[in-house]
C-alpha cells in the first residue's frame, strides 16, 4: 500500500515526506497506522547517517493503532493501541533475563535497517528504502513492526502523548528505578535536563528521593527540573559545581545520572560521588576520556552503562503510563507537537533545544 514517509539519505537538515510503497506485514509482525512519533537525538544523530544505512525512513517512538495483523500474530487485534518500543530477539539470554535492550542482536535488528533475512518493508522510485529501525521506522503514516516491538495499551490513554515513553521516557526514568534502583531518601545528581534527564527527576521524586540535584546550561530547563521535583539547581557554568554538589549532601550523592557526551562531565560525575557511589551513564563521552580507577578503586565507586532504562518494555511502559494516570510522572509537560508535514521545523527545534521533546502528529487531532 502507499503511505506517506520521512525519508533520510538525500541530504538536507530534515527527513524528507515521500510517498513509498510499504508491503503487508510477514508472518509476526503487524501493521501499525501511526498516530503520533517524537523525535529523539538517536533520529537526528542517525539523519546525516552515522550506524544505519540510507535512504532509510527513521523513527523510534511511535504510539498508534493496529491495522492489520501478519500470519500468526495472536497477542494483538485490529483496533489495539500501541506504544512502540525498540526491537529484540525474545531468545538470548538478556531477553529472557526481561532486559531486552541489551539483546545479542540489538545493532542489527534496531540499527540493521532491515529484517535480520535482509528483506526491507518499504520501497520507492528509486528502488529499495531501509525499514525497521528499532523494529519501526514510524516517521510515517503506516510502519510494519515485528510483534515485539509493540506493547498495547489502554484505549483510553491518549495516543498522541504516549509515544516518547518508548524510548526518551522509559530512558530517564528507568535508569533512575531499573537500572540504579534508587531508593526512598538517597541522594542523586542529573547531568543534562532534557527528555532524558528530566524523566529521571521525575522518576527520582516519585521513588522518594532525598535530594535531587539538576545541572545544565540553561535557567529555563532547570526552572521546570525544579518544578517536575529537583530539590537543587545548578548552572553548568558555575565555579567549583563539584564542591557545591557534595556540599549539598556533605559527603555528596549516591547516585549520578549523566546524560551529556562531554567528557569534563562525566568525570565531574564520578568526581561527586559518595562512598560506594554508582554513577550512571546513557551517552558515551565524544572523544577520549578515562576514569580515575584509583579514585573509583578507594571510593568503591562504580561507573554504569545504561540502555533503554535496563526497562523491559512490556511491563514497564504500562507502569508508566499508570504513573502518569495518577499524576506522579506529568511527562506530559516536556511535549511540544507539530504537524507531520513540519518535521524540518520539528527537527530544528531539537537541535536547538527549542524544544525539549518534539512530537509528530501524524492525523490531524479532533
Amino acid at each position: 500500500m502507499k503511505i506517506t514517509a520521512a525519508l533520510s539519505g538525500h541530504g538536507g537538515p530534515a527527513p524528507q515526506l515521500v510517498e513509498l510503497e510499504q508491503e503487508a506485514p510477514r508472518a509476526g509482525e503487524m501493521r501499525i497506522r501511526l498516530v503520533a512519533t517524537g523525535i529523539c537525538h538517536t533520529d537526528l544523530h542517525e539523519h546525516p547517517g552515522r550506524h544505519s544505512p540510507q535512504p532509510i525512513v527513521l523513527g523510534h517512538e511511535g504510539a498508534g493503532v493496529v491495522e492489520e495483523l501478519g500470519e500468526g500474530v495472536s497477542a494483538f487485534e485490529v483496533g489495539d493501541h500501541v506504544i512502540l518500543s525498540g526491537n529484540s530477539c525474545g531468545k538470548c539470554p538478556s531477553c529472557l533475563a526481561g532486559r531486552p535492550t541489551y539483546c545479542d542482536l540489538a545493532m542489527p535488528l534496531c540499527f540493521g535497517g532491515k529484517r535480520l533475512d535482509g528483506s526491507t518493508a518499504l520501497c520507492g522510485d528509486e528502488g529499495a528504502v531501509h525499514s525497521h529501525f528499532f523494529g519501526q521506522s514510524s516517521f510515517a503514516s503506516h510502519s510494519i513492526v515485528p510483534v515485539r516491538t509493540a506493547v498495547k495499551m489502554d484505549k483510553d490513554l491518549p495516543l498522541e502523548k504516549l509515544g516518547p515513553l518508548g524510548c526518551g521516557v522509559v530512558t530517564g526514568a528507568g535508569g533512575v528505578i531499573e537500572a540504579l534502583k534508587v531508593g526512598f531518601g538517597d541522594t542523586i545528581a542529573i547531568f543534562g535536563t532534557g527528555g532524558v534527564g528530566l524523566s529521571a527527576v521525575m522518576a527520582a521524586k516519585l521513588v522518594g528521593a532525598k535530594r535531587i540535584v539538576a545541572v545544565d546550561l540553561s535557567e529555563d530547563r532547570l526552572e521546570l527540573a525544579r518544578d517536575l521535583g529537583a530539590t537543587d539547581c545548578v548552572k553548568g557554568d558555575e565555579d567549583d559545581i563539584g564542591g557545591k554538589i557534595r556540599r549539598l549532601t556533605g559527603r555528596g550523592v549516591d547516585f549520578t545520572f549523566n546524560t551529556t557526551n562531554a567528557p569534563p562531565v562525566h568525570s565531574l560525575a564520578l568526581e561527586v560521588l559518595a562512598m560506594n557511589g554508582t554513577a550512571g551513564f546513557v551517552a558515551a563521552p565524544l572523544g577520549e576520556w578515562a576514569p580515575q580507577m584509583f579514585a573509583m578503586l578507594a571510593g568503591g565507586k562504580q561507573l554504569r552503562g545504561i540502555l533503554g532504562g535496563d526497562a523491559n518494555p512490556q511491563t514497564f511502559l504500562p507502569q508508566l503510563a499508570e504513573y502518569w494516570r495518577q499524576g506522579k510522572l506529568p511527562f506530559d509537560r516536556l511535549l511540544s507537537f507539530y504537524p507531520f508535514a513540519e518535521i524540518e521545523r520539528a527537527f530544528a527545534d531539537a537541535h536547538s533545544g527549542k524544544a525539549i521533546k518534539p512530537v509528530l502528529l501524524m492525523e490531524e487531532q479532533p
